[in-house]
């Protein structure tokens, strides 16, 4: 491994895709359920790989090439070198909800003072982690590390690998609770990073707003409570946000859901000694992307994009925040809820039941996981993909829209249509 990573050092960075590789860079071919990258060591290297990471022992005489019998553990054990190397502070984060948002939140406000690594997108599982450890450079200052799980022990083991020196957890709720099996289960698991960070004797930022998150933690003198703070405007769709002690920041979220994101990055900036100047300008800049909470207004409707994740808990959210707006003909397009295994009728039920409390304009429900009731709710409109609910986009216009989904359902292709 010690040659491997020398490599890796002299590499110009690490790509896992062909098509991402540069000059001088690392490939590390890995194997999924549709693809195996060993197949492709010999393009890798034709476009400037300067090593491959394979299990393709025709390579097994290339000096560039280290055979390996099991690439993803190879990765794996590599960002943990890399990782044992730094002597940086790493911010550990996940949660149910909130992760993505406050990952990039935090990172805003650290790279006002530290030149600051960290998640890309939401690389944030058992093959992203390590490539957002091998991300870190030499001369960075702090790393921010999201993590994700949909199954038991998948954060003990990404903490172990990333190793982080502070941390915390945005929220739980019911979401995979087909792999967590039930709502505890989702507590035990996202709950390891306390477990690791106590171990450590790392500090824990926590939101006792949660009585969730403060059952899980418990007594613990490593504890760093989030900020006092409270939304104080409503007459803007974009919250604005505004401490106990007097930082006021107009941030471009909407939704109060964000409030407790708001406040674990500027309680984390403070931690690490950010000033509330750089605080609220790092705040202030940051412009939600990726189909979270995004405002898109076309020249037919207002829409709040929120189509990258959806679960019984993000969804209550976003429908309290439509509910909420002062906006008048809101509407909903709503892709159904995944993984939720033995809940997933009783969630589905729920929301239906929450729509017919509320004054809309226009109800469109995709997935059979929805359909299967339409029977029971002639008023709104049923359809099993989104593909098929493209014919109703074109007849939806003047509308305060919400778009609220799992990624799965392909919502975003809708959007151009409205």
């Amino acid at each position: 491994m010690e040659e491997l990573y020398e490599a890796y050092v002299r590499s110009t960075g690490v790509s896992t895709d062909t098509r991402n590789i540069t000059p001088g860079s690392l490939f590390v071919a890995l194997r999924g359920a549709n693809f195996d990258a060993n197949t492709m060591v010999g393009e890798a290297l034709s476009r400037g790989a300067s090593a491959v990471v394979t299990t393709n022992k025709d390579f097994a005489d290339d000096d560039r090439a280290f055979v390996c019998t099991d690439t993803l553990a190879t990765l794996q054990d590599l960002a943990r070198i890399h990782r044992e190397r730094l002597t940086i502070p790493v911010v550990g984060i996940t949660g149910t909800n909130g992760k993505t948002t406050t990952k990039e939140l935090v990172t805003a406000v650290l790279r006002k003072k530290y030149r600051t690594a960290a998640t890309a997108g939401n690389f944030n599982n058992h093959i992203g982690v390590p490539l957002t450890l091998l991300s870190v450079k030499r001369d960075d200052e702090m790393a921010v590390v999201e993590m994700g799980a949909n199954h038991p022990g998948e954060i003990s083991a990404l903490v172990r690998l990333s190793q982080p020196t502070s941390g915390l957890i945005t929220n739980v709720g019911i979401a995979h609770i087909e792999g967590f099996g039930s709502f505890d289960g989702v507590k035990r698991t996202k709950g390891e990073l306390y477990v690791y960070l106590r171990g450590t004797g790392g500090t824990i930022f926590i939101d006792r707003c949660n009585k969730d998150l403060v059952g899980m933690l418990g007594d613990y003198p490593g504890a760093h409570t989030y900020v006092d703070a409270e939304v104080v405007d409503d007459d803007r769709e974009l919250i604005t946000v505004r401490t106990a002690d007097g930082l006021t920041i107009e941030t471009n979220l909407t939704g109060r859901y964000n409030l407790a994101n708001v406040r674990a990055a500027i309680s984390v900036g403070r931690f690490y000694g950010v000033s509330d100047d750089d605080i609220r300008s790092a705040i202030a800049e940051y412009k939600p992307t990726n189909s979270r909470s995004q405002i898109v207004e076309t020249s037919r409707n207002h829409l709040i994009v929120d189509a990258y994740n959806a679960n019984p808990s993000s969804m209550a959210a976003a429908l309290d925040n439509l509910s909420a707006s002062r906006a008048e003909n809101k509407g909903v397009i709503l892709g159904a809820m995944r993984e939720l295994g033995r809940e997933q009728d009783h969630q589905h039920l729920k929301v239906l039941e929450r729509l017919m409390t509320m004054k809309l304009k226009a109800v469109v429900l995709i997935g059979p996981e929805f359909k299967k009731f339409a029977a029971q709710y002639p008023d709104f409109v049923f359809y099993d993909t989104t593909e098929e609910a493209r014919e109703a986009a074109p007849k939806l216009a003047g509308l305060h829209l919400l778009v609220k989904g799992s990624n799965s359902n392909r919502l975003t292709q809708l959007v151009e249509l409205l």
